[in-house]
């Protein structure tokens, strides 16, 4: 049995760091497991990114950025993770649509349901089965980012109120949805990785 897992949540909160530590454990005890992330995470996709993720902070507006990221997601679905998926792997994503509700919809003021339409129509009915929020105040995790030493900086440009909004928008989703397990991003990652680990035992081989 495959599963499609997802970690979710604003810049600097720790989703890679968390994500690359959850694909140890697993091959630790021998599941097959992918480990990839969005945009990008399969070749058309990461042609894509460079798009999404450099340059000024207003180089595109809200919509064309969405409809960027569906392309970029529909390669990475159709090239990467059913792929993957079909062929018994566990799939762990840096990122899925639930970003895109939170930053284009939160963020950016998108309609949601215009959103969750184009995602419909390409996702082939795709959905997690567990999505992990990494919570944490924008002014820390922004503060994280400045540590890194990279040029995906279009995101983190942008002003505080966006990243606010994004934050706003994850928690909203994770109101009484089950798929969420909401975990605080300050907590020391080996007690973030017990309780993702703790979250999905009932799934894991005894």
């Amino acid at each position: 049995m495959s599963y499609f897992i997802t970690l979710e949540g604003g810049d600097g909160s720790g989703k890679s760091t968390l994500g690359q530590a959850l694909v140890d454990q697993l091959k630790a005890l021998t599941i097959p497991v992918l480990w990839t992330r969005e945009p990008g995470g399969s070749e058309g996709a990461e042609l894509i990114r460079s798009l999404l993720v450099t340059g000024n902070h207003d180089r595109w507006d809200g919509l064309t950025e969405y409809l960027l990221l569906s392309a970029a997601r529909r390669d990475h679905i159709t090239k990467t993770i059913q792929p993957a998926l079909r062929s018994g792997q566990w799939v762990v994503c840096d990122r899925f649509f639930d970003s895109s509700l939170a930053y284009q919809g939160g963020g950016h003021g998108l309609d949601q349901d215009l959103l969750l339409s184009i995602f419909n129509g390409i996702s082939e009915g795709l959905i997690p089965f567990k999505t992990f929020l990494l919570d944490i105040d924008p002014t820390l995790g922004l503060a994280r980012t400045q540590k890194r030493h990279h040029h995906e900086v279009r995101y983190e440009a942008l002003p505080m109120a966006f990243h606010e909004r994004v934050r706003a928008a994850f928690l909203d989703l994770a109101t009484n949805n089950t798929r969420y397990c909401v975990l605080d991003a300050c907590q020391p990652p080996s007690v973030l990785l017990t309780k993702v680990m703790d979250e999905l035992a009932c799934v894991l081989p005894s």
